[in-house]
Order: structure tokens, then C-alpha cells, then sequence
């Protein structure tokens, strides 16, 4: 019966290819032959940054992947998720992590959008690899959007505070693997990781972040910042590198 429904809505809706929005053959699933000739894959880890070892990819954000990637957040394409799920979960099946999550919206753009695409995409990957998919951050400041930023350090501010960690005895210890849908500098990232990292430390003085950070295996502080307030607690910007090598 799912088999046969499933062709109705192909006759109805005939599958297009997410990118360019082209027909696609019978062969052909989510992506065209020519799309999938002419786009050139990133190699997988991308990089390290700021308190994250690894992130992965799969294309560039530029051309026909960009104006895909924009119909899925700003034109209602929300189908476009099991697609760009697909494309991804292959790139995370060596991946060393415990947790599967993912950088959620604020709730004012949830609703003006009616869905959370990073949360559909993080839902995605998980049925492609058959586990769980566990929210561990919440956005709690609607901020400007990272694209409307000059720069990568105004970027860092934008996301500073955005974010708080849900019931992060859940995967205290544990590593976590965060999904997104677009990366350009690196901030959010790096800002939900810190926020994993450091919120169970929320309401202790700052200079008490430094043993329990140190404590994680190959961790080591390589620059401190400033100290800070918000919202009526001290905290400094710590810069974090991994010292252990990444797979080959």
C-alpha cells in the first residue's frame, strides 16, 4: 500500500532534483545525473575551530546548492530535508560521536518559517543511520541573522548568549554531534559547542571553567579573553584547540 501511494504522489508530483530542479529519470534519486557530475563534494573532516574537533560537509555553498539550501530555509521546501539527510549521513557513519543533535532556530523564526530546518535535517540523518536524534540546545535570543554580519567578529558577538544548553546531564561527557545547515565562519558552531562544553559551569566564577574544561581528554586552553558579564554572570571567552589527530 506505501509502495502504491507512493507512485500516485510520483505521478502527481513528479520527483525533481533538489538542486536544479530539473525531472528526474527513474534512476535517479534526489539529486541528477548532471548535478551530481558537476558539483564537486568536500573532502570530510572540513576542519577544526573553535571547541569543536571535526565538522563535516558535503558541498560549497555557492551556485544551485546555495539556492537550494535557501528554498529549504525561506521558501517552505521543508521536503527538501530527507533529501540533503541522505546526502549527509554517509559522511557521518565513521564519525566519533555519542549524541546526535542539532543548532535549533529561535522560536520567532520557527514560527514565521511553521518548521525548524535544522531540526528536520538532524532528524534526517538519524533515520539514514538508524539512531536517535536528541535536542540539546535551546535558542533563547532571537538575534539578526549571521548573514546580515560584516565580519567573522561581529558574527562571535551575534551568536554570544544566544544559545543554553537542555538538560545537559543527559550527555555530560559525551561527545556530540551538531547539525546544521550552513557553515561560513564557524561562530554559531563554535558558540553551541562552547555553551555544551561550559553549561553545567553556568553560575560558577570564571576562573573555576578552567579545571573543569582541563579535565576533558586532549583539551588545553590556548588563549583567555576578557572577563565579561551578561545577564548578572561572569564568564570569559576561552579559546580551546584538541590536541588528538584526526582520522586519516
Amino acid at each position: 500500500m506505501r509502495a502504491l501511494f507512493s507512485q500516485l504522489l510520483d505521478l502527481l508530483y513528479p520527483p525533481k532534483c533538489v538542486f536544479c530542479r530539473r525531472l528526474l529519470r527513474p534512476e535517479e534519486h534526489d539529486v541528477c545525473a548532471r548535478c551530481a557530475h558537476e558539483l564537486e563534494p568536500i573532502p570530510a573532516p572540513l576542519r577544526r575551530g573553535q571547541f569543536y574537533t571535526e565538522c563535516y560537509a558535503v558541498y560549497p555553498y555557492e551556485g544551485v546548492v546555495a539556492e537550494s539550501l535557501r528554498r529549504f530555509k525561506f521558501s517552505g521546501q521543508s521536503q527538501y530535508a530527507a533529501s540533503f539527510g541522505r546526502m549527509l549521513a554517509p559522511l557521518l557513519r565513521t564519525a566519533p560521536f555519542e549524541v546526535l543533535s542539532w543548532v535549533p532556530v529561535s522560536a520567532k523564526r520557527r514560527r514565521s518559517r511553521g518548521y525548524d530546518q535544522t531540526e528536520l535535517l538532524a532528524h534526517a540523518v538519524a533515520k539514514e543511520l538508524e539512531l536517535p536524534c536528541t535536542q540539546t540546545l535551546q535558542k533563547i535570543r532571537h538575534n539578526p541573522a549571521q548573514s546580515s554580519q560584516r565580519d567573522a567578529a561581529a558574527r562571535r558577538a551575534n551568536v554570544l548568549g544566544a544559545y543554553r544548553a537542555v538538560s545537559p546531564e543527559r550527555f555530560a561527557g559525551r561527545s556530540v554531534l551538531l547539525i546544521d545547515d550552513i557553515l561560513t565562519t564557524g561562530a554559531t558552531l563554535s558558540e553551541c559547542s562552547r555553551v555544551l562544553l561550559t553549561q553545567t559551569c553556568a553560575d560558577l566564577p570564571a576562573d573555576r571553567f578552567f579545571p573543569d574544561l582541563d579535565r576533558l581528554p586532549n583539551w588545553r586552553c590556548t588563549d583567555t579573553g576578557p572577563l565579561q558579564e551578561d545577564g548578572g554572570h561572569s564568564f570569559r571567552y576561552l579559546t580551546y584547540e584538541n590536541d588528538a589527530p584526526l582520522p586519516l
